[in-house]
């Protein structure tokens, strides 16, 4: 990737434009890391980029961006240019293009700020992103009030890149996020779906966990999440504490590698606990139908942030399905079975693993399925089935509701091993529904 951008750069230069790499790459170069991708900033104008290179699209023309497409990868070049007034919290109203300089000062933060012109092999830097760099500091260039003015979604990438980079956010910038986290409610769904996501897939996501509770940004994102705190579980089953923090300890206890499902059923797992608590004649507290009341409260949630559709229905039935697990020691070997063949069970196994080890630390039922699993690893969990509805119709059975019945209560009786054989199991067909 590297060598291509320099070869794209070189071809600027040779044309008389300035070709600099910009923005994360450059941070991530000085880090010591491979970017992952490398955005170029350039003085040529827009139409200059796009007669210089063959291939090429305008994804944002108006604001002096063309894609230039060479040996199958993908680079932003962008015209070095200032910004005017924003109106929508997102994009400025007009821009003019400009200087390397005055480029610098409209984006973001400092250790994004930077430019490295790969003809001379050295750093630019305006903003003093290389003091930052090295104080693991996360600071808004320029006035970070105006700074989160011009995008609202800059204060959750403040918070991603200290979670990710494990920074610390400056006093001035972190107090404008506070005092601005509500407004971030006028950017889309969708972008701030991709941040949290991209926060939450980190390997210190709780970090990114704290930082968006501090800020305001997790109550005005998610607020259904704010009376967690507080509410009190049964001491006995949870010596931890209140939901808020119990669901703060399973961040913690996750692996390093997450799927979005898993870790949103993570958060979101225990959300009606609020909405369902009572307390009994024994004073006992109780969250009846919390898994279900939660599984219809995750779906909204994760809808209203605009989540994939498998996502939603992956994370709806984790959650819907998670105090489940309590039951499986006392479950026929059939229900068992189908309980273990659902697409969502290995996730939902982490999910159980981390809801125990968070609070009463009582492993038995995880360790009873780790069994389980091997105990079914030699031959399919559900296997193909021994009777079908042709065979029934064959038997002379004209096909209604009853047909699924039937056929249930054969597999029923093959996941148990009472059948070996599909005689064994038409000949019972036959005896208790054609006699």
């Amino acid at each position: 990737m590297e060598r291509t951008a320099r070869t794209i750069a070189t071809k600027l230069r040779q044309h008389g434009h300035l070709a600099y790499f910009a923005g994360g790459c450059v941070r991530d170069m000085i880090r010591g890391l491979p970017p992952k991708d490398i955005d170029i900033a350039t003085n040529a104008r827009p139409e200059q980029v796009q007669k210089l290179f063959g291939r090429t699209y305008a994804v944002g023309a108006h604001f002096g961006v063309i894609v230039v497409l060479e040996n199958g990868l993908q680079f932003e070049i962008a015209t070095f240019r200032s910004d005017d007034v924003y109106l929508d919290g997102r994009r400025p109203s007009e821009v003019h293009f400009s200087s390397p300089e005055e480029d610098a000062r409209r984006r973001d933060f400092t250790v994004n700020g930077m430019f490295f012109d790969p003809a001379k092999n050295e750093v630019i830097d305006f903003v003093g992103g290389r003091t930052d760099l090295k104080a693991k500091l996360i600071r808004a260039i320029g006035d970070p009030t105006q700074r989160f003015s011009e995008d609202r979604l800059r204060m959750l990438r403040a918070i991603r890149f200290a979670t990710v980079l494990e920074f610390e956010i400056e006093k001035e910038t972190w107090n404008a996020l506070a005092q601005n986290a509500a407004s971030i409610t006028e950017i889309s769904a969708e972008r701030i779906r991709d941040e949290l996501v991209r926060i939450f897939l980190s390997p210190h996501r709780l970090r990114g966990w704290d930082l968006l509770d501090q800020s305001g940004l997790l109550r005005t994102v998610v607020p259904e999440i704010e009376p967690m705190k507080g509410c009190e579980q049964p001491p006995q089953f949870h010596p931890e504490g209140d939901v808020f923090r119990h669901t703060r300890l399973m961040l913690e206890l996750l692996p390093e590698k997450v799927s979005v499902p898993l870790v949103f059923s993570v958060i979101l797992h225990d959300i009606a606990k609020p909405v369902t608590a009572t307390v009994d004649a024994d004073g006992r507290i109780r969250f009846n139908e919390h898994d279900r009341i939660g599984a219809e409260m995750t779906e909204r949630i994760m809808e209203r942030l605009r989540f994939s559709r498998a996502e939603i229905d992956t994370t709806v039935e984790m959650v819907r399905q998670h105090m489940v697990f309590k039951d499986v020691p006392r479950m026929r070997v059939a229900r068992l079975k189908r309980f273990m063949a659902r697409p969502t069970f290995e996730e939902e196994m982490e999910l159980h693993r981390v809801d125990c080890a968070s609070s009463h630390a009582m492993l038995d039922n995880y360790e009873f399925l780790q069994r389980k699993k091997e105990e079914f690893a030699n031959e399919p969990i559900i296997p193909p089935p021994l009777v079908t509805g042709n065979d029934l119709i064959a038997m002379g059975m004209k096909p209604d509701p009853k047909f699924g019945e039937i056929l249930e209560a054969v597999e029923t009786r093959q996941l148990e091993g009472a059948f070996k054989t599909r005689e064994e199991a038409l000949d019972w067909v036959k005896r208790e529904y054609t006699g």
